[in-house]
This record gives structure tokens, C-alpha cells and sequence, in this order.
């Protein structure tokens, strides 16, 4: 009988039809498998040879619980929390539960049945919550089904609890193991009698649980990208024009071709040369050694000057984007008695993550595959077939677990950098490694901006216009520019949208929100958190200077915009409550607050610090979060902690400068980040409310800076409205 072809809901998740669960037939030898082939861990490596039958989990007769991870893992833990969402429903002992990660060509394969690989915009979990727990919930209703035949009673009869199915009437029991050979027999429930749990009644779920990637971290047997080998294999060095858009006109490779340990010296691309070694350091340093001339173009005459300056125009520029509007903002202003006015501005940010970039590739005639890490497989898998000039079916990416990325993965220049020049040296595994400086300076750099912000105010203090002018660059424009709408980039509003996952948490009777678009040559990329971060800074900065304005707590004058924001108000008032605001702070400590709304989640946080000589200690933030549901507490606690530390280096080091066309950074020593001694103290206030799922990983960044620049203004009355602080004489006179 033909089976319909299963496809993808728009919406990224599964279709659970009979085809997307069987296809590919075979029962497994005493196993049950819910799913299709995939790469297995190095711990479950032997079990590669068991049959494909359908699609999230596969039960092994000793009991272990194989379940099949889509998204990718970088640290923030995601893996985990989406093994516990397919746990809950499948009602498997948590203790047996291992992972196996998915290859985007064998989802291709499958008609997507394992939806979106996409892993950014804290999207892991909120994205695919739903088919997973009902992959889990379709899986023990199969091995249920499969107990009640021997038994030869109806399903309803029985229960199942930590992988033991159980025949209430009779008190008989049997394992997930025990009839995993027989679950394959059984066809999968239709989707529309999957029902799922309750989250009141989650066990697993919703609860703190250990990592299942923890342990080959401690022991250190976890081979990362950049760590990988495999036999005959080469290493390749890459430099490209530290300009970005400049050209590579030559290089002398007679040079450095008899050095130690050199293979060959190859043109990459127009702008790019590598040098292929046995080893990465005989590669770097012969690479050090090669004369190389580059064409910079007219970019090289660039400056962070120049480029500041360009943005100042935009700030009065009669032509821009918008991208929240209410009422006649312009108008409104152009007849208030009193106007308050201020300019803000974010530099470039680095990603700097510890593992720098690195892809293996083996190109042949007949097929093409890569070894390494990636935010985006199914866009990687792409990028590998297009530069190795193959079809997509002959093409695999094998994905590994990756040592920070922060959005640069997202990318795929090294894949294809990688690609082009395994091409050139067929049947050989090339690994590409950038150094740290490489990697520094070809970045996809978090976009630069300034805001311009005027807002009035009426006799008793409230607001009744805000403009809110952004000039800037777009990341869109340069990474997708077909995703660019009459908005321009929509993503440049994030935090300030009139609706939706990053809507703005106050209502203004006069409000326009707008972007004069500059795009310089540095290539912009998504760095975590995006747009959120600068926005949160600017506009929960400005909150502040109107509420100082009218002479009210900053805390009441919020209060009074978000009356019809009551999720935006309940994480601001949790975050207040948590700091003490009410209460008088120890001597010489300070307080500030913000909030904002964005990747679906509400948070707030409210900073605690003093400045002594000019010297800034962050003393506590108390963070108060509502993602809808949460997966693993303790987790949540982890990612808005680490978050902080992304937020909040901007805030006191971090900054990428432009010089001669060419990024001046180059490693840590003249990119700083926080450290251990200055991170203040976290105390996390997780409050889901349910009814939605946010994000986690990314949203929490944002309030970090402006808490503690409001705070820093009321210990020392002084406004800092351009980052880093390193910048900034805080001395009080």
C-alpha cells in the first residue's frame, strides 16, 4: 500500500506519519529502535549496526536508552534538556540514558524527520519541544502495546514507570528491554492520540539532572573539532587579507616549501592562502614565513573614527526603516515643552570563543565528507556540497560537540574554506585549524551602533513621546539579505518589537522605533544575544535618565508604562524584590534595575555595586527569568549566570577597534574579557508561568549591562553611555 511522503510542519516540527517513523525497514536484533541511523557517541559505537525501524529513541536489551539528539551541543546543555523532554514521555529510568547525535545528510535522507538542526536564538528546546515529547510518548506506547500482546490484555490495562510496563490487574511486569523486539512489530500511534504529559506531573523534565556530557569533559576524552585525527591525515593553516573584502594578489611558496614537514602552499580563494603540513605548528610557522602580498582596497582607509562618524549621520538622517510605530512620535515632540535627549553607542564584539575554528575534510570524486562542529548542519551540509562540487546525497557532515561558538558556527566560511582546499588534495583528510589570531581577525563581529533617543515628558513626569533612532549596521543585509523586509533588518529591533518573542514592555502614546542602515566593510555575524544586547542597554539606560528626570524611583516610573505589560512587570518586580529595593543599601552600595523581553523569555535583573577611585566592583545581580516552562533548574541557573558574563565584559573591557581597514585585536591580551574576580555574585530567579516556551540561553545577556550602568550612575551621578568602562574616567570629584 503507497504510504504518504512525511514532510516537515512549517512550524519545524515532525511529522509523525507511518512513513517518517518506518522508513527504512528492519527490526532490530533485540533491540527496540525509535528511529533512524545515526552517528553514535563513542560510547554507543557498537550498537552502529542496528536496523533502522523508527524515529527519537533506541532501547538496547541490557536496558540503556539511546536517545537520538538533532540540535547541537556547545556548552549551554541544551543536549540535556532535550534527552529529559523525550524521557518524560517515554517514562524510561533516567539512569540508563545515553545520547546519540544526528548527521544532517541522514536527516535529508528521512525527509527531515528530524526537523530543524538550526541551533541559535535559544530555539534547541523552545523550537522542538513538542515533537520530542511526543516522540518519547509514541515510543512507550509502542513498547506498551508490544508487553500487552504477550500478555495478550488490552494496553489500557497497563502502566509503565522508570522502563517497567506493568499489568495493573494482574501485578505482572515486564522491561522496555525484554520486548523491544517485539515494539517493532507495532504501528506507530497516529499523532492525534498522542497525548502528553502534564508538566505538574513531570519527574524528569522540569527537574535537576546531571549532564549526560559532563564526564568525557572531566576525563578528557572528549575530542572536539579541533582535537580530531584520523589516519594520513593533513593539516592546513588558512590567512586571509586581514582587510575584510581585500584580495590576495600573490604569495611566493618556493620559500617555505622545503620547511620541516610541508606538503604544499595552495590559493584557497581570492583573498585567502593556506599552508598544508604534517602537523599544525610546522604549518603555522612556515606560514609565518611565506611572503604574501595583499590588494587592501579602499577599505584600508576605514578607522573606528570614520566609521563613528558615519554613524552620527545616520542619527539624523531624513531617510530610515521602522520598525515600531504608535501614534505621531515626531509631531508629538516637535510640540513638547520638555525634550530629554541622549546618545548611546555598542562597539564590535568578538565572539572569542576557546576553541577556535577547525573542520576536517575529505574530498574524493565520488562523495565529500566533513568532520567538526557546527550551529547550522543542514546550511553546513550545503556549503560542503556546493564547494566540493557534489551533489548533497553524496555529502555528509559529521557533527561533534563544540567547545563554545556563540553564534560564530553559525557561519560556514571555514566548511568551505576547509572544502576548497581538500579539493585540491584529493583522498586525503585535510584539517583546517585557524589560529587564535586568524580567528580574531576574521570574525563575524557583533554589528557596531548608536541610538540616538528623545523622549518628553508632561507635567507630572510621564512620558507621552519616544523616538528611538538606531544607526547601524545589519547583519542581515550581509548574512541574509533575503530575509530583509519593508523593516529593512528585523532583527535590528529586537527587544523593541510592537508584538511577539522580543516585544517592547512599554506602552507610549507617541512611539516610533526606526534604523538608519550603514553597513560597513567588517562582516557582522550573529554574536549572542544580537541586537537584544545593545537595545536593553540603550533603551533601559534612557528609562532611567526620564525617570531621574521627573524626580521619581526608577523602579515606580517603570511601573507606570507597563501596566499592560504584566509579564514584563512580574520579572521586574521578582528582580527588585530579590535586590531589596525597597530597602537602604549597606554603606557605599548602589542599585540599579532593567528589564526586557526577548527569544520569548521575560527577565530582569537589579545590580548591586560601588565605585571607589573610580573603580567599578559589581557586588550581585539578582536575575529573575520567565521562559514559560523549565527543563532543568539548575541548568537555567547555569546559562543565565554564564550569560552575565557575556553581557557584562562589553560592559567593562571588551571592544573590537578598527585600524586600517583591519581589525586591531588580535588575541587576549589585547582583547579582554572578565575573569573570575570580577564577576559579581548571581542569585537566579527562575518563575515559569507556563502557557509558552522562551528561551534561556541568550535573553538573561542583555539586562546585565544596563542594571549596573544604572547603578553606577546613582553611586557616582555620572552617565556612561558608550561601553567599554576601560574608556571612562568613573572618578567622582
Amino acid at each position: 500500500m503507497n504510504k504518504p511522503e512525511a514532510q516537515a510542519p512549517a512550524n519545524g516540527g515532525v511529522n509523525l506519519s507511518r512513513r517518517g517513523f518506518l522508513k527504512g525497514s528492519g527490526a532490530a536484533a533485540g533491540a527496540f529502535v525509535f528511529g533512524f541511523s545515526v552517528p553514535f557517541s563513542p560510547s554507543t559505537l557498537a550498537q552502529s549496526d542496528s536496523p533502522e525501524v523508527n524515529a527519537w529513541v533506541v532501547v538496547q536489551p541490557d536496558e540503556t536508552v539511546l536517545i537520538r539528539i538533532a540540535r547541537q551541543e556547545m556548552g549551554q546543555g541544551s543536549l540535556t534538556g532535550l534527552a529529559q523532554l523525550v524521557a518524560e514521555d517515554l517514562e524510561c529510568d533516567w539512569d540508563k540514558v545515553d545520547f546519540e547525535l544526528v548527521k544532517p545528510g541522514q536527516n535529508r535522507e528521512r525527509d527531515n524527520v528530524w526537523g530543524s538542526q538550526f541551533t541559535a536564538g535559544s530555539t534547541a528546546i523552545r523550537g522542538s519541544h513538542e515533537y520530542l515529547r511526543q516522540g518519547g510518548a509514541a515510543a512507550r506506547m509502542m513498547l506498551t502495546e508490544a508487553a500487552a500482546r504477550q500478555w495478550q490484555v488490552p494496553a489500557s490495562e497497563c502502566t509503565v514507570s522508570e522502563g517497567v510496563i506493568t499489568h495493573e490487574p494482574s501485578g505482572r511486569t515486564t522491561t522496555f528491554g525484554a520486548v523491544a523486539q517485539a515494539a517493532n512489530d507495532i504501528e506507530p500511534p497516529k499523532t492525534e492520540s498522542i497525548r502528553l504529559k502534564d508538566p505538574k506531573d513531570w519527574r524528569i523534565a522540569g527537574k535537576d539532572k546531571a549532564r549526560l556530557d559532563t564526564l568525557d569533559k572531566l576525563d578528557g576524552s572528549l575530542v572536539y573539532g579541533a582535537d580530531f585525527s584520523m589516519p594520513g591525515m593533513l593539516v592546513a593553516v588558512p590567512k586571509a587579507c586581514p582587510v575584510h573584502g581585500g584580495k590576495l594578489k600573490s604569495f611566493d611558496a618556493e620559500k617555505v616549501k622545503n620547511m620541516p614537514g610541508v606538503k604544499q602552499v595552495v590559493r584557497v580563494d581570492d583573498e585567502t592562502v593556506a599552508v598544508v603540513a604534517d602537523t599544525f605548528w610546522r604549518a603555522q610557522k612556515a606560514l609565518k614565513a611565506l611572503p604574501i602580498e595583499w590588494d587592501e582596497g579602499e577599505s584600508a582607509k576605514v578607522s573606528s573614527e570614520s566609521i563613528a562618524k558615519k554613524l552620527r549621520e545616520g542619527l539624523t538622517a531624513d531617510t530610515s526603516f521602522i520598525g515600531n510605530q504608535a501614534g505621531d512620535a515626531k509631531d508629538a515632540l516637535a510640540k513638547a515643552e520638555r525634550v530629554i535627549e541622549a546618545d548611546y553607542s555598542y562597539p564590535y564584539q568578538n565572539h572569542a570563543q576557546m576553541e577556535t575554528l577547525a573542520a576536517t575534510v575529505r574530498w574524493r570524486k565520488n562523495g565529500c565528507e566533513m568532520w567538526g562542529p557546527t550551529q547550522v548542519p543542514g546550511t553546513a551540509l550545503e556549503a560542503l556540497a556546493e564547494a566540493a562540487e557534489l551533489p548533497q546525497d553524496v555529502c555528509e557532515i559529521h557533527t561533534m560537540r563544540i567547545g563554545g561558538s556563540f553564534g560564530r558556527r553559525a557561519a560556514t566560511d571555514y566548511i568551505r574554506q576547509a572544502t576548497l582546499i581538500a579539493k585540491q588534495i584529493p583522498d586525503t583528510p585535510i584539517k583546517l585549524m585557524w589560529t587564535r589570531e586568524e580567528d580574531m581577525l576574521q570574525g563575524r563581529f557583533h554589528p557596531v551602533t548608536q541610538c540616538r533617543l528623545r523622549a518628553s515628558l508632561d507635567d507630572e513626569g510621564n512620558v507621552q513621546a519616544l523616538h528611538m533612532r538606531i544607526s547601524g549596521q545589519s547583519i542581515m543585509a550581509y548574512a541574509m539579505p533575503q530575509a530583509m523586509s519593508d523593516k529593512g533588518d528585523p532583527v535590528v529591533y529586537q527587544g523593541l518589537d510592537p508584538e511577539g518573542d522580543m516585544a517592547l514592555g512599554y506602552s507610549v502614546p507617541n512611539l516610533l522605533v526606526d534604523h538608519a542602515m550603514y553597513n560597513p566593510h567588517i562582516r557582522p555575524g550573529f554574536w549572542r544575544g544580537v541586537n537584544l544586547n545593545q537595545n536593553a542597554l540603550y533603551l533601559e539606560s534612557f528609562i532611567d535618565e526620564l525617570a531621574h528626570a521627573a524626580g521619581q524611583d526608577p523602579l515606580a516610573f517603570r511601573r507606570k508604562l507597563m501596566a499592560n505589560h504584566p509579564k514584563h512587570l512580574a520579572v521586574l518586580e521578582a528582580a527588585a524584590e530579590g535586590i531589596g529595593w525597597n530597602t537602604k543599601p549597606p554603606e557605599g552600595i548602589h542599585r540599579g534595575i532593567a528589564q526586557v523581553k526577548g527569544f520569548g523569555s521575560y527577565v530582569a535583573a537589579a545590580a548591586e555595586v560601588s565605585v571607589t577611585d573610580g573603580k567599578v566592583k559589581m557586588h550581585r545581580i539578582v536575575a529573575a527569568t520567565d521562559p514559560g516552562h523549565v527543563i532543568n533548574p539548575q541548568q537555567v541557573e547555569a546559562q543565565v549566570a554564564g550569560s552575565f558574563v557575556y553581557g557584562l565584559s562589553p560592559l567593562l573591557y571588551s571592544e573590537a577597534t578598527v585600524k586600517d581597514g583591519r581589525i586591531e585585536q588580535e588575541n587576549f591580551n589585547t582583547y579582554k574579557v572578565m575573569t573570575l574576580q570580577d564577576m559579581p555574585k548571581v542569585e537566579v530567579i527562575t518563575m515559569p508561568s507556563g502557557g509558552f516556551w522562551g528561551g534561556v540561553g541568550e535573553p538573561t545577556i542583555a539586562v546585565a549591562a544596563p542594571a549596573v550602568l544604572n547603578a553606577i550612575f546613582a553611586a557616582t551621578g555620572k552617565r556612561i553611555r558608550d561601553i567599554p568602562l576601560k574608556n571612562t574616567d568613573l572618578t567622582v570629584s
